[in-house]
């Protein structure tokens, strides 16, 4: 097993822009599949790479590998070397490829020699502590705030006014574009549609949608979204109604329209359409 720092380890591939960091995490990890907990660890490391989502790997010793049939097959990775797949078979259950390795891993990808992950979406569960996680693993370094505040936001589709509030919540996100969470008084509740989309979040919870009713009859769909029970750390979300900047006609802060800062982004679109 490469060693860690049991702070943090980074790998920089300079020439191709790429990087790999993998830190110790000090919480409490464990995955579950079919019911079973296949892994379970303290010394979990969280992997970021350039582009990607952060990602748990387990030690092998933190692993129930009995469980997993390894495929002889590899599949090149390129920075992180070759790839080795493996079923996870519980009773009459099979994970097809759910569990990835990287035995042979060399250069920058070495940190996660003699590591094991799995596949998100095939997992029952994951935990940190005794919380369930959703979507994919936490990053360390991304920090969430939910500050109330006195902003005047205004929200227009479809060329009428839907929201109008001198008392939003911001939610600010580690290196994400500001979202404006506002209480239902302050929109046109009229011009909505309940949506039957939920999706979660690993910082804030479990979502519902709205779409907004257009003049000629259709729809902007899932245009709206909400937390009805936040979790903790951003309470103050709870039960308010947040519009996508980006997808609305206009959205104006104090009177100035919103448009993407070069140093913010907007959240991935292939994990879930929220935040």
């Amino acid at each position: 097993m490469a060693h860690i720092d049991p702070q943090w380890s980074l790998r920089d591939g300079e020439h191709e822009g790429w990087q790999i960091r993998a830190e110790r995490s000090p919480k409490w990890i464990r995955v579950v599949f079919g019911g079973v907990t296949i892994a379970d660890s303290k010394q979990v490391l969280v992997v970021t790479e350039t582009g990607k989502l952060p990602v748990y790997y387990f030690p092998q010793d933190d692993v129930k590998s009995e469980y997993i049939a390894w495929s002889e097959q590899r599949v090149d990775h390129g920075h992180k070397g070759e790839a080795v797949y493996g079923d996870i078979s519980l009773g009459g259950l099979v994970f097809e490829r759910a569990a990835w390795q990287y035995p042979n891993s060399a250069g920058e990808g070495s940190i996660i020699a003699g590591y094991i992950s799995f596949v998100w979406k095939q997992a029952d569960a994951w935990y940190e502590e005794e919380e369930q996680v959703f979507v994919h693993a936490r990053d360390p370094y991304s920090r969430i705030d939910a500050i109330p505040s006195s902003r005047h936001v205004q929200v227009y589709i479809g060329g009428k006014l839907v929201a109008d509030s001198h008392r939003p919540v911001i939610l600010y996100e580690t290196g994400l574009t500001p979202r404006y969470y506002l209480p239902k008084e302050d929109i046109r509740l009229d011009l909505l549609a309940p949506s039957e989309t939920s999706t979660q979040c690993p910082y804030k919870g479990t979502a519902s949608y709205w779409s907004a009713i257009l003049e000629d009859g259709k729809t902007a769909k899932n245009i709206v979204w909400s937390y009805a029970e936040a979790l903790p750390e951003v309470n103050e979300i709870a039960g308010r109604l947040s519009f996508y900047n980006e997808e609305v006609d206009a959205l104006y802060v104090d009177g100035v329209q919103w448009k993407l800062q070069e140093e913010d982004r907007l959240p991935y679109k292939n994990t879930a359409p929220h935040t």
